[in-house]
């Protein structure tokens, strides 16, 4: 795309007015890049097939700064979405699009932003098939937010329910945890500092999908542990199931660059939003199995077990640390990191 070809370099209020401005936008960036027979009818919304039942989810996306390590605000609004439908049980098919923009955004960082969205909706496997463009005056709003809504066919074999977890159950984790967190903290004004860490952001169906192939209603839980970090994510389900977590930190896959930056700013990583990784709960007895098939996968080679679920302390999350002693995992209070997603 030549974009001196658009004959406008910013994004004004005229884009958002439903006039020639938003006509030339849409045609020439959004159609253009996102085309497939739903979006070019250019209807008001999508007519769509889905068999039986579906898992839809919806996110809003206000990360800052809009290009980072690893990403942008355009992946990770497909990454995002596409892992929250993946997270049901479900195979991600269909997603829709809304962009708010402050006036005065650049047209070559909105282009920019489009294409990621594009490659990353191809490498998902999804297709963009509604939304909406919406420009705000300038200082209302920071350079551009963006909301996704996904849609997904529930898999057949899928049973995802934090009831269907019993005393002994197995945590696992796909990689390395507190990437994307401190991906972002590393360019955050103020805080900027020499790191090599990059965003972990990226779609997890596929793997999910296999998991479900193979295992099926062994399969417990899925669950993406993004703001708040891990440790909120297992303090909430063990809340909602009323069991205890007992975790080894030796068994927590952390990077050495993660852990210090995390020392450095006095954050703990099991409270730092992850963009690519997940945990699921299974049936001890299946361990062996499901840790060879994530570990052949290439957004699982990192794959370990942390932890498993016990009736000892409930209500409660519980870490061996690596000294051998223990200390409880309370839940977050607050952001410990603003607008991080």
């Amino acid at each position: 795309m030549n974009i001196e070809d658009l004959g406008f370099e910013t994004i004004n209020l005229g884009h958002g007015s439903g006039g020639e401005l938003t006509r030339n936008l849409l045609d020439n960036v959004i159609f253009k890049i996102f085309s497939n027979p739903y979006l070019d009818q250019k209807h008001d919304g999508a007519i769509v097939k889905i068999e039986g039942e579906i898992a839809i989810s919806t996110d809003s996306f206000v990360i800052t700064p809009i290009f980072f390590k690893g990403g942008d605000i355009g992946s990770l609004a497909v990454h995002g979405t596409v892992n929250d439908v993946a997270m049901c049980g479900a195979i991600p098919k269909y997603l829709s699009l809304a962009f708010i923009i402050e006036e005065g955004l650049k047209v070559t960082e909105f282009v920019a932003i489009v294409q990621s969205i594009k490659k990353a909706a191809d490498e998902s496997g999804v297709l963009i098939i509604t939304g909406d463009t919406k420009v705000v005056e300038r200082g209302k709003g920071d350079k551009i937010f963006i909301n996704t809504t996904g849609f997904g066919e529930m898999h057949s074999k899928a049973d995802i329910s934090v009831k269907n977890i019993s005393e002994n159950d197995v945590i696992i984790v796909n990689g390395f945890i507190a990437q994307h967190g401190m991906a972002i903290m590393s360019e955050r004004e103020g805080l900027e500092f020499e790191s090599n860490i990059n965003s972990d952001s990226t779609n997890l169906n596929f793997l999910v999908k296999d998991l479900l192939d193979e295992f099926g209603n062994k399969i417990k839980l899925f669950r993406d542990p993004t703001r708040g970090g891990l440790g909120t994510v297992l303090h909430e389900i063990a809340n909602d199931i009323s069991k205890g977590v007992y975790l080894k930190e030796v068994s927590i896959p952390l990077e050495k660059q993660v852990s210090a930056a995390c020392e450095m700013l006095g954050l703990d990583p099991m409270y730092v939003a992850n963009e690519g990784v997940f945990l699921v709960v299974i049936d001890p007895s299946i361990e062996t199995e499901v840790l060879e098939l994530m570990r052949k996968h290439q957004k699982g080679i990192n794959s370990a077990v942390i932890g498993e679920f016990t009736s000892k302390h409930p209500n409660k999350v519980v870490m061996e640390s690596l000294i051998g002693g223990k200390r409880i995992v309370s839940p977050l209070v607050g952001e410990q990191l603003p607008r991080i997603c």
